[in-house]
């Protein structure tokens, strides 16, 4: 990996944790009975920075199964932004935490795959 393909994935890295931190406080904050529109599009911009961040941060390396775990974060991505656009479409409901949480549970996989795929390849 060249020294630029390390900056580039540590910018897109970068992206992402400030994306998910937007986002897990937009959804915390309803919560505490604080609730406001402006919120809405906050989440929807910590959700697209997100889905950016994974897109610019897509990996290009020999494995093909960590390519494939690399292609389900970006859908997690597309999912949170499909849980931003709920909120705008559906309001009163909860319907964007199913689309949320779904995206939550494939990053999970994803990440703890992706961390074990590595180890077993340094091996």
């Amino acid at each position: 990996m060249t020294r630029q393909d390390n900056n580039h994935t540590g910018l897109s890295g970068i992206l992402v944790l400030l994306g998910l931190l937007v986002m897990l406080v937009m959804a915390l904050l309803p919560l505490l009975n604080i609730n406001h529109e402006w919120m809405r599009w906050a989440f929807a911009a910590g959700a697209l920075a997100v889905l950016v961040g994974r897109i610019v941060g897509l990996y290009h390396g020999p494995s093909l199964r960590i390519r494939r775990l690399h292609r389900i974060l970006i859908s997690s991505g597309v999912l949170y932004c499909v849980s931003a656009v709920m909120m705008f479409v559906s309001r009163g409901t909860n319907d964007w935490i199913a689309f949320l949480l779904a995206g939550l549970f494939m990053q999970m996989y994803a990440t703890w795959m992706i961390d074990r795929e590595t180890e077993k390849n340094e091996e």
